[in-house]
């Protein structure tokens, strides 16, 4: 997926996972899985995507501060 926040590209495919968080089964509605991305320029940004009743049922890219990113590693 690529999304452009604030005119910089976010894109799954060119970046590297740091970690990788799924709820759920697969196929479960309410199921969810969020992953920390890393950009070659050290932006870290947050893949989000899950079942129709969960909390990401569409597919989305947030930016994180690389502090908040620690946060939601510390976290999850």
């Amino acid at each position: 997926m690529q999304k452009i926040i604030c005119k910089k590209l976010y894109d799954t495919e060119a970046s590297e996972i740091v970690k990788k968080v799924t709820y759920g089964n697969f196929g479960d509605a309410d199921g969810y899985e969020e992953t920390l991305y890393v950009t070659s320029d050290g932006s870290y940004f947050l893949y989000e995507n899950g079942g129709e009743n969960s909390i990401h049922p569409k597919e989305n890219i947030k930016r994180m501060s690389k502090k908040t990113a620690q946060e939601w590693l510390e976290n999850n």
